[in-house]
């Protein structure tokens, strides 16, 4: 009785060993034990009797031939346990588990085997039941947290490219609440990016949504948690989760302070279809916020300059420019927009392409509008008229028959007052490196060299700009846009670095 006692707990010591174990149980390092303890060699036989999972090192393999109409019959159900001789070795056999799949427990020894062994055999068979059981449960858990990954990455990606309805398409029969809000914002968290995963399942419900919000792996950074909270009540402070305090937003809040390497950028309230501006204005507010104390920024810039520019003879421009891509698939213009707002590997990653038909798509597009994408300028003004005709799908009266150029668009006192106010919080260092780093085409090494300086010391004073302009310059760049236009309008740009014109005038795209 003392042996069987020490058997059954040397073995649960075993048992509490391979639960431990980082990776997951193993069920072969139990047949290890069980021979160690028993003499005995084991393996554990699938159901059809010819394949063995695993075995110690000294099992006769080539017994199973003699053995596969007992196991046919084991596995069939017919049996749960077996003892017999098979080619001078004493046999036992005992059935795991009671499902579909039902592997075979082999034992084999060249003398019989001690009742001790015997009894230890079935609590042996007992416990690698329960492994197996706990390690397709560990895969299956895996695979949940894998598929809800990418359908939360897939509504993420429909709400910012193509809006609410394809979302809810994509998702039928498990839409995620989110999708009934009518407002969000974009909180987007800076954090290390081995705790990404443990801070989204940390919110995750049994659905594999966030309740009310949506928690996504940014792709392109992965430092980068995209969270989309909703804003039906349009607090103020950004808090989300319907406007109450308690909410995931106040939960995120919480993350940053308590984490000195952690920052967030929080975008204003913004319908559903309109994700990819709340997304731009939390990355803005996140270029600020990592240069803060607090290291949470709320956005809150200025309107933006399509706003300002008289609708009409702006409508007219942006749609002259963009008429040549009316004639390409939808997928190219869907690529060329967000290379306006990304670089082209982030793209790559974006929509899991590879960079050469990102790099495809963006030559047709730049032959069809008669354009550098790769140059800052020509990229501002396709964003700015993407901007302007965002939303618009109807011709609007009294249009100008003749499109203005951009250059005459922005020479208005309503775009210069916004330039002014965009440009103050600079001061004379950093104005000074922004038009050599514009000039440069955003080389920092190039404009280093025009102003004599280290690169270091450029970059030092692009990060300076982000904090004070609120714009992401480094990162996703998408601030970029905004400071051609403001250093053009005040007429900072170095003479024959113009804009694109009106189309009529758009400069060829340089030969690569």
């Amino acid at each position: 009785m003392r042996g069987d006692t020490a058997g059954l707990e040397g073995l649960l010591r075993e048992v509490r060993r391979q639960a431990s174990r980082p990776d997951g149980p193993d069920a072969r390092e139990v047949l290890h034990w069980l021979h160690r303890h028993t003499g005995a060699d084991f393996a554990l036989v699938t159901e059809d009797g010819d394949t063995v999972e695993s075995s110690t090192a000294g099992f006769p393999r080539e017994i199973l031939r003699s053995l596969a109409p007992l196991l046919a019959r084991m596995s069939g159900g017919q049996l749960a346990a077996a003892a017999t001789q098979a080619d001078e070795w004493n046999v036992r056999c005992e059935v795991l588990g009671v499902h579909d799949s039902r592997p075979v427990l082999v034992a084999a020894a060249r003398s019989a085997l001690s009742p001790e062994a015997v009894a230890l055999i079935p609590h042996a068979g007992s416990v690698i039941t329960l492994l197996r059981r706990a390690m397709d449960g560990d895969r299956a858990w895996r695979g949940f947290q894998y598929k809800a990954r990418q359908v939360r990455f897939g509504v993420l990606s429909a709400l910012l490219v193509a809006g609410p309805v394809l979302a809810r398409r994509m998702t039928t029969g498990a839409v995620p609440p989110l999708l009934e809000a009518d407002r969000l914002r974009v909180h987007l968290l800076h954090c290390l990016p081995a705790d990404r995963d443990r801070i989204v399942r940390a919110y995750q419900d049994p659905s594999g949504y966030h309740g009310p919000d949506l928690l996504v792996h940014c792709p392109v950074f992965k430092e980068h948690v995209i969270c989309l909270i909703a804003d039906d009540a349009g607090t103020r402070d950004g808090y989300g989760s319907g406007g109450h305090a308690g909410g995931l937003g106040a939960e995120l809040h919480r993350l940053v302070r308590d984490n000195p390497g952690y920052a967030m950028g929080v975008s204003d309230p913004h319908p559903l279809s309109s994700t990819a501006e709340a997304y731009g204005q939390a990355a803005h507010a996140l270029a600020a916020a990592r240069a803060t104390p607090g290291r949470v920024v709320s956005h809150r810039g200025q309107t933006p300059l399509g706003e300002v520019l008289p609708r009409r003879p702006a409508l007219a421009w942006a749609r002259a420019l963009l008429h040549p891509l009316d004639s390409l698939p939808k997928t190219t213009v869907d690529i060329t927009r967000l290379v306006t707002s990304m670089p082209r590997a982030a793209v790559a990653r974006l929509l899991d392409l590879s960079r050469n038909t990102v790099t495809a798509h963006i030559k047709r597009a730049e032959a069809a509008l008669g354009l550098d994408l790769a140059d800052a300028r020509s990229r501002a003004a396709v964003h700015l008229a993407l901007a302007l005709t965002s939303g618009c799908t109807t011709i609007e009266p009294d249009e100008p028959p003749t499109p203005p150029s951009l250059a005459d668009l922005l020479d208005s006192e309503p775009a210069a007052a916004w330039a002014r106010t965009f440009l103050l919080p600079l001061q004379a260092p950093q104005r000074r490196t922004l038009q050599a780093w514009i000039d440069a085409n955003t080389d920092g090494q190039q404009a280093a060299r025009r102003l004599g300086i280290s690169r270091n010391t450029v970059r030092a004073h692009l990060r300076t700009a982000e904090a004070l302009l609120r714009r992401d310059l480094l990162t996703a760049g998408t601030g970029v846009h905004d400071v051609v236009h403001a250093l053009h309008i005040a007429g900072q740009l170095p003479v024959g670095l113009d804009l694109p014109d009106s189309p009529a005038s758009i400069p060829t795209a340089r030969t690569p």
